[in-house]
């Protein structure tokens, strides 16, 4: 098997159902991933071990997903210069705001790239990921291109779909 380019990490395996989302972008365009749990404030040294240790396993981008007080892209980003992107998770009565502010509101000089809430927002993920890894792998490139060509098909069908029932 190829070694994990990609590596998704979740708070809390409760997390897993929306992650697996950013796992079949992944797949859709070939891209090797490694999943896993570790949590920000549960396990803050197995966090920062596994963030120090990431670039050196040959992981080139982090998704990262939490909910709640959703720390865990900040504290990943703070312990590498790998790109980390941040999905928040919707676990609590705010539907996943306070994840959305606790990811996105990061301090200057510690970048996390955050996507939309929940399911959205890990598919996001993946496609960004993938459009990361493209920039330096043709053959990413042209399936993220082949995708985008079957994205605007779909617009093209459901317009005549659409004239064609009026």
């Amino acid at each position: 098997m190829t070694n994990p380019q990609v590596s998704i990490v979740m708070g809390s395996d409760s997390d897993l159902e929306i992650m697996r989302e950013a796992a079949k972008a992944l797949e859709e365009f070939g891209i090797a991933y490694e999943i896993d749990v570790t949590s920000a404030h549960r396990s803050p040294d197995r966090t920062a071990d596994y963030a120090r240790k990431a670039a050196s396993r040959g992981i080139r981008v982090i998704i990262a997903g939490a909910g709640g007080a959703a720390h865990l892209a900040g504290v990943i980003a703070a312990h590498t210069t790998l790109p980390v992107i941040g999905v928040p998770i919707p676990s609590t009565s705010l539907q996943g705001m306070d994840s959305l502010l606790a990811t996105v509101q990061m301090p200057a000089g510690i970048p996390v790239a955050t996507v939309a809430i929940g399911r959205p927002g890990a598919t996001n993920a993946g496609i960004l990921a993938a459009q990361i890894l493209g920039v330096a792998d043709a053959a990413v490139a042209k399936k993220l291109d082949t995708h985008k060509e079957k994205l605007a098909k779909g617009v093209e069908e459901k317009s005549r779909k659409l004239k064609g029932s009026s």
